[in-house]
């Protein structure tokens, strides 16, 4: 098993759904195989324009031939393992390249920095986390040491350093905090129902991180499954008494006994406050989820 980078363009010709599978030709198989039950990261290509670069971990829990593309096969994520970067990682920092092993021995990028899959080495793998997932609790990038014309010189990771890394990708209260700063900063801490950035005495938003689809029920960890509601809209949003359209209409549920009252604190457009960055708005396959669940009308 090793660590893993899986290339992903959103609106490519490939099927992805990052937080449910990742799509890839035949070619890359047998790399793709070596990482079965371990963890890889999501890389967007330098070329494309304002690319986010790295953006995302999750772990492969199998491959399997794709059921509707011959000569295709999918990566499927283990539910519950996919985690957004904030912020995500660029492709350079100070200078240098974050995944150093696509460097050739005259540290230049080498051809194989433009493969969809890839292994990672330990030590990329370590400075992509705690570049994405910055925590006041998480490890101290040990294996980079700062010298005096500002370069980074590399260290081996030892395994004392990989292991701590894994189990906190695992861990609730720290993948609570990550998926919070991730949905904050998509909505810049602005409720998606009322419209309402609210900050308190102390500098905390109001607003909450909200699960389309609950973890409990298969949900992701994933900005696209998230929302920054209110207090009160992320209460009627996990009852079922608020959902939202494919389109971003707000709609409220028939079994609302105070109609007028819930219209209220809709904002004017009566949309979803969206962000403005189109791969971080609501999947459709999340939204049809929570209309299904509640049993909103067609």
């Amino acid at each position: 098993m090793t660590f893993g980078v899986f290339m992903h363009k959103d609106g490519s010709i490939y099927d992805d759904i990052p937080e449910v599978h990742y799509q890839f030709p035949k070619s890359y198989l047998s790399r793709a195989k070596q990482m079965v039950g371990d963890w890889i990261v999501y890389r967007e290509p330098v070329k494309i324009p304002n690319s986010k670069g790295f953006f995302a971990v999750a772990k492969v829990e199998e491959i399997i031939p794709d059921p509707a593309e011959p000569d295709r096969y999918r990566a499927i994520i283990e539910k519950g393992s996919y985690l957004p970067f904030e912020p995500t990682v660029p492709h350079i920092v100070n200078g240098e390249q974050v995944e150093r092993g696509v460097l050739n021995e005259e540290g230049k990028v080498s051809g194989r920095a433009q493969a969809a899959v890839r292994p990672l080495s330990h030590s990329d793998f370590a400075r992509i986390i705690s570049l994405g997932l910055p925590d006041e609790d998480f490890l101290p990038r040990s294996d980079d040491e700062v010298v005096e014309d500002n370069r980074v010189r590399e260290h081996q990771t030892p395994f004392e350093i990989e292991r701590p890394i894994v189990q906190s990708l695992v861990s609730k209260p720290f993948r609570d905090r990550a998926f919070r700063r991730a949905v904050m900063h998509a909505y810049d801490g602005r409720c998606a129902v009322t419209g309402w950035k609210l900050v308190n005495g102390g500098g905390r938003l109001e607003a909450q991180a909200a699960h389309i689809r609950p973890v409990e029920h298969g949900g992701p960890d994933s900005v696209r499954n998230g929302l920054a509601l209110s207090g009160t809209a992320h209460w009627m949003f996990d009852r079922g008494l608020i959902g939202f359209r494919d389109d971003l209409e707000i709609i409220v549920h028939r079994k609302v006994n105070d109609r007028e009252g819930v219209e209220a604190i809709i904002n004017p457009t009566g949309k979803l406050k969206a962000p403005e960055i189109e791969s971080y708005r609501p999947h459709p396959k999340f939204l049809s989820w929570h209309r299904e669940f509640h049993g909103f009308q067609s």
